[in-house]
């Protein structure tokens, strides 16, 4: 296995700093029990200590669900850790667990549906809205393109080959349209939108800004349907989250530009404004672009951070559904902060020098981990050499900063 040989390489065994508790998502008490409140959102309490030690002589913590493991281990340095013992369940839960409950994500250009399962974990649904091998259009504008499920899966492994570790785990996984959404759902405008196509076939659209009508139903194979399950991070109530605008945002606008497509010294600027005036935060969003450069995401207008940590804490790399559209064209536009920073974290340098080579390479890499999706194959070959190629542009940038 290339994933195994890479994980155990030098570069991917940099230790993180120590994590004292008020490092910590959240403080735990390993020997204490929890009670899980089933009020629709995944607030969790602790009970009473005379609950404290089970009978069989584990602690408390042995017994939660691996998505209360996943919370509960977030820390200021990463989301999940390296060799992180969880993933295999934590993803096989997303694909195989029973879902008691299906609404819809309020807000939002497109459909997406909120599912929980028994043990009250949630995930975020995205359905599958085009297949593997369409491309976007060349007409399209970016913000007018589809959000794509196998994109999502995607992105959450090239995430953790790149070892950023920033992107909450995703699965593929099959649902039936009419078992595990028509039937159980609570949601009363998501009800009205499903009826059957002429084929015969379950559809249904939901309710949101775009593409949320007759005309671009979601229809089942006759009720089967392809979707991406993200575990969702933990409630806003318990762990309050900051949106930050991304300085390379772009204009969203069909004919105007945004700033820094207009000022080739715009970085100075930028690192003058707090908070990229201090700390690792530039770099952060400057590893970043390289994920969505090698992805070909034009879409990052926003990024989030926990609040608890302030300023000293890595970005959430959410909402990757508009990555792997096109494989046939590199977006450089995408790399103007690395362009016009000429700035990046040594240890991603060197990953990336790595991931070039012969042993490793990016494609290998992400091909065998997309393996053991349930819905492989995740990605068309073409999107997966194309990541090798932008690669190749991401350390051509780098060289000629150096030469600078």
């Amino acid at each position: 296995s290339k994933l195994a040989a890479l994980f155990q390489h030098p570069l991917y065994n940099i230790p993180i700093p120590e994590v004292t508790e008020k490092d910590k998502l959240f403080v735990v008490n390993p020997m204490e029990k929890f009670s899980l409140r089933s009020s629709g959102s995944d607030e969790w309490v602790s009970s009473s200590k005379a609950e404290a030690l089970l009978p069989t002589g584990k602690t408390a913590y042995d017994t939660y669900p691996a998505w209360l493991k996943f919370h509960i281990g977030i820390n200021r340095y990463e989301l999940y850790p390296r060799q992180d013992p969880l993933m295999p369940t934590l993803l096989r839960d997303l694909a195989t667990q029973r879902i008691i409950s299906s609404v819809q994500k309020s807000g939002g250009t497109q459909l997406k549906l909120i599912m929980t399962f028994p043990n009250y974990g949630q995930a975020l649904f995205k359905p599958m809205k085009q297949t593997r091998n369409q491309e976007t259009p060349i007409d399209f504008f970016y913000f007018s393109d589809f959000e794509r499920h196998n994109a999502e899966i995607a992105a959450f492994h090239l995430d953790r080959i790149l070892d950023f570790r920033r992107i909450p785990p995703v699965s593929g996984r099959l649902v039936n349209i009419t078992k595990e959404i028509r039937d159980i759902t609570t949601d009363k405008k998501l009800a009205k939108t499903f009826f059957i196509s002429p084929a015969g076939n379950v559809c249904f659209y939901g309710e949101c800004s775009y593409y949320c009508s007759t005309e671009h139903a979601l229809c089942g194979k006759p009720d089967q349907l392809e979707g991406s399950m993200a575990t969702l991070l933990p409630d806003k109530t318990l762990a309050k989250r900051r949106s930050w605008r991304s300085p390379w945002r772009r204009s969203y606008h069909k004919s105007k530009k945004a700033e820094w497509e207009l000022n080739p010294k715009y970085c100075a600027q930028v690192r003058e404004t707090p908070p990229y005036d201090r700390g690792h935060r530039l770099l952060d969003l400057i590893d970043m672009t390289v994920l969505d450069f090698l992805m070909g995401n034009m879409d990052r207008h926003h990024y989030e951070t926990f609040e608890k940590f302030g300023n000293d804490t890595f970005l959430l790399h959410l909402d990757n559904g508009r990555g792997f559209g096109t494989h046939s064209r590199d977006e450089l536009s995408i790399l103007a902060p690395l362009q016009q920073c000429c700035s990046i974290k040594k240890s991603t340098y060197l990953r990336l020098q790595l991931l070039a080579t012969q042993p490793y390479r990016l494609s290998d890499l992400l091909r065998e981990a997309l393996a053991t999706d349930p819905l492989d194959p995740v990605l068309a070959e073409p999107h997966l050499q194309a990541l090798d190629r932008r690669l190749g542009k991401v350390l051509a940038v780098v060289g000629h900063c150096l030469d600078r």
